[in-house]
This record gives C-alpha cells, sequence and structure tokens, in this order.
C-alpha cells in the first residue's frame, strides 16, 4: 500500500503468522461522528456531566470505535480490496476516554477452504492495556486488486457548547420578572415557560388570557401560577407590558407572537415609552460552530442605515452586552467591503471617525479597529496575508456592520449555511428587549431570555457584575 493506491494480498499470497496493525487517537469529533451515524446516542458518550457522575473521568468512545479500527485494517491492508467480512468476535475490556492513543493489530490464526482467512484481533491503549480482543473470519480475494485511494470528503462537527454554557451562567442567579407580551402561539409561550421552569425568569403574560390558556392547553405547556394580565389585542399589550417596566415590576421585555414594530412603537413612545438618550440598537449573539468564542453582530434589525452618531450607540451597547457576557475587553471590528479608508466607501469613513471617537473615549469598554473586511475580521490568517497589524483583526469579538439590510444577510449567512445558533436582545431601552422572529425556536428564545437576564443583573450591578463568567467560550 502506497500513499497514492491501496493494493491487496490474496487468498494464495497470505501465511500463517502474517500481521498488519494501524493506530489511531480518540477525538471528540470522532465520537460525535461515530455517535451520529450509529444512532448510539448513550449520554456517557455524548453528555459530560453524566459521564463524570457515572464515575467516568469525562466522555467515553464507544466500544465498536476499537473494533472499526480492525474493519479498516481488514479492508485497506490484510487482505485489503476485495475482502468480504464473514464474522466478527469482540471482547471488551476498558473503556477508550478522549485522547487515548489505540493501536489495533490483526495476525493470520489459520486459512480454511474457499479462501477463508481466520485473524486473531487486539486493540490495545497507550499503556499496553488491552481494550478489545476477539476473532474475525473474512473471505479473502482472489485476484490482486490495486485502486486509487480515494479522497474522503470533509466533515465537520457541528457543535453548540456556548449556549450551554449561557444557560450555566444563568442557573445561578435570581430569576428576573419579565413581562412576556401576547404570546399566542406555541414557541412564543413555550420558550417563555421553559426558560421559567429553568428559573431563568420569572415571566407576566400579557394578552389575551383566554387565547393564552388555550395554547397551553392544546400543547400541554404547564402554566403553574404563572401571572397573566388580560388585555384584547397585541397594540394593548405591548403598551401594558412596557408601562409593567415603568412601574418597576418588571426588568426585561421580551416579545412574543407579534410584530416588532409593535413592540417598538411602545417602547420608543415619547410620553409612555422607556426609552433613553442612547440610540436602541439590536445585538445578535451567534453561537458559531467554527469560531471558538460567541460572536456578537449589530445591527441587523432595528437601525436601518444608521448615521455616525446611531453607529456609535450601536458600538457601546455592543460592546456593553460582550462586557455582560464575561468578555473583559472586547474587541469590535468594524466591517466593510475593503479595510482600507476609501473616500467613496461611506462605511469606511464611518469605521474611521468610530476608532476615533474610541480613542477619545466617546466609545468606552472596548478596542475598536475598522475598516475590516469580513475575512480579516475573524480570520488570523486572512489578516497576517493582508499585513494587518491590530488587536483586533483574526479575533473579533463584536461584528458592527454598515447598515441592517448587510447584517441582516450576515447573520442570516451564519445560521442557513454556517449551523449557527442565534440569540437576540434589543439594549439602549431601560431595560433589555428579548426581541426574537415568530419563526426562531423555542431553544433560540431561550438562549435570548438567558442574555437578557444576564444583561438585567448586569444593569443592577452597574456593568460589572460579580457572578458572571471571564468569557463564554466552547470547550475543547
Amino acid at each position: 500500500m502506497t500513499a497514492d493506491f491501496i493494493e491487496n494480498r490474496t487468498f494464495d499470497e497470505i501465511q500463517t503468522g502474517q500481521s498488519a496493525e494501524l493506530q489511531r487517537t480518540l477525538t471528540r469529533d470522532d465520537v460525535a461522528l461515530f455517535g451520529k451515524v450509529s444512532g448510539d446516542l448513550n449520554p456517557t458518550h455524548m453528555d459530560m456531566a453524566y459521564a463524570l457522575e457515572s464515575g467516568a473521568k469525562g466522555v467515553v468512545g464507544h466500544s465498536l470505535w476499537a473494533t472499526s479500527l480492525i474493519s479498516s485494517l481488514l479492508a485497506n491492508v490484510l487482505p485489503g480490496p476485495g475482502t468480504t467480512y464473514r464474522s466478527q468476535s469482540s471482547n471488551f475490556h476498558r473503556s477508550v476516554e478522549l485522547g487515548d492513543t489505540l493501536t489495533a493489530r490483526i495476525r493470520v490464526r489459520e486459512r480454511r477452504d474457499d479462501r477463508v482467512v481466520v485473524f486473531d484481533c487486539e486493540v490495545r491503549n497507550q499503556s499496553g492495556q488491552p481494550v478489545m480482543d476477539g476473532v474475525a473470519e473474512v473471505v479473502a480475494p482472489a485476484e490482486r486488486i490495486r485502486v486509487r485511494r480515494l479522497e474522503t470528503p470533509d466533515v465537520s462537527v457541528h457543535r453548540h457548547d456556548s449556549f450551554g454554557l449561557l444557560f450555566d451562567a444563568v442557573t445561578a442567579l435570581e430569576p428576573v420578572p419579565t413581562a412576556v407580551v401576547h404570546p399566542v402561539d406555541q414557541v412564543s409561550l413555550q420558550g417563555a415557560m421553559e426558560a421559567a421552569a429553568a428559573n431563568f425568569i420569572r415571566p407576566i403574560l400579557v394578552g389575551p388570557t383566554a387565547r393564552i390558556r388555550a395554547i397551553a392547553d392544546a400543547f400541554a405547556i404547564d402554566l403553574g401560577g404563572t401571572e397573566m394580565i388580560d388585555v384584547a389585542h397585541s397594540h394593548a399589550a405591548a403598551e401594558r407590558a412596557v408601562a409593567l417596566i415603568r412601574e418597576g415590576r418588571a426588568e426585561i421585555l421580551m416579545k412574543g407572537s407579534l410584530h416588532t414594530d409593535e413592540v417598538l412603537s411602545a417602547v420608543l413612545d415619547k410620553v409612555n415609552g422607556i426609552r433613553t438618550a442612547r440610540r436602541i440598537s439590536h445585538v445578535f449573539v451567534m453561537d458559531v460552530p467554527t469560531y471558538p468564542k460567541l460572536l456578537l453582530v449589530s445591527d441587523a434589525a432595528v437601525n436601518i442605515a444608521p448615521d455616525l452618531e446611531a453607529k456609535a450607540d450601536i458600538c457601546q451597547n455592543a460592546i456593553d452586552l460582550a462586557r455582560t457576557l464575561g468578555v473583559t475587553l472586547p474587541k469590535v471590528a468594524i466591517l466593510s467591503a475593503v479595510e482600507t479608508i476609501r473616500p467613496k466607501i461611506q462605511s469606511t469613513l464611518d469605521a474611521a471617525a468610530l476608532c476615533k471617537m474610541a480613542d477619545r473615549g466617546q466609545i468606552q469598554g472596548g478596542l475598536v479597529d475598522g475598516p475590516l473586511a469580513m475575512d480579516n475580521a475573524i480570520n488570523p490568517e486572512a489578516a497576517r496575508i493582508k499585513k494587518i497589524d491590530s488587536a483586533v483583526a483574526g479575533v473579533a469579538d463584536v461584528l458592527i456592520v454598515p447598515d441592517l439590510e448587510s447584517g441582516n444577510i450576515l447573520a442570516k449567512q451564519l445560521i442557513f449555511l454556517a449551523n449557527a445558533e442565534a440569540a437576540g436582545v434589543v439594549l439602549g431601552a431601560r431595560v433589555p428587549i428579548v426581541l426574537t422572529s415568530r419563526a426562531d425556536s423555542v431553544r433560540t428564545r431561550r438562549a435570548s431570555a438567558a442574555v437578557a437576564v444576564l444583561h438585567a443583573h448586569a444593569l443592577r450591578q452597574g456593568l460589572t457584575p460579580k457572578d458572571l463568567p471571564k468569557e463564554l467560550v466552547k470547550g475543547s
């Protein structure tokens, strides 16, 4: 067998005592892929907390993964291409832990009629301890086969860990009273009640109570003793929920099944709203499987074509939220199509001005750099190739987009092409606003609630909460 070709051994060429071996190190991706393909989702393989409670040092590999190494040897090395499996017996002696390097060996025990070859099989770990042994019977090929080694496709394991860390962080905090506006569909009501069951929030359901109860009955959603305020329609629900904020009865506003404009109209009302001197803006908190930490994108939902003053507030809101999530000094990339200042591209001029505003203290709490193109904002190699000397380039925590259209496109590309999960929250009002889409999943709504709860506690403590995690990053 060469690097480019795989060759077999015919039955006539195989002799008693011949052997072959290979080595493989077990990774998390191996465990995830084996579980996905086999359907074996035993929590000892998939759930770190469960595995630790069961007495293991961490998640363990599937026992049959060791046997699959034997199959690989038989199929690729000895006898190789053209081999047909007849039987395999396996005895398992110890579990395989992440990082274990296994050596699989096969040795010809005997040859039989009809080209049957019997192999003794064993797999040992890096300490020489037996993991598996057994006997394999195969039908060896009669003719020599030499085939070009096929390039296997790259496989990406999409693992979402950061939202799990969000949920863990919120669990230790006091639930926050939350006005839930018009939760008259399954997803919005279930998302709010799941967040309540997890002790994230203490919901106050504002809307037509008959419709809310009907949805709860139809989908077996337990409302328990949840407080409800009966109003006739969505506009009235938005106004009453905002009034609860003004009265101090709620510290988070959560959108249910109604249009975003209805909620924001009540929030921004000059007489009865909850606006502040700062421009409100939306922040996507994104768990992108291919990025090593949470990624914040703003503004992709509220400000259509923000001017420089609005962009300064958008930056500050995003920095405040990043600090809430434990990033001590958020790295903020101001996005454009290019990384140089071009007078004909307004976003590059705005980026330059925002950087100077940060230098002069008009934007505080983060490192701001731009203009940066998307590649050199999140990819260190792209930044290196383009010789960009920046503490932000390649490692951004926050992406500030030029306008709503580009931000919305970017966020949805990450969701639908990169399998990202996205929580959403609006900042700049008196309280955080959970502004999810009616199409969002219950998990996404729960994550949005978690972000809002963290920020509500941060507001209580002047944006320097003591009990929040230092930084929310994916597990290795």
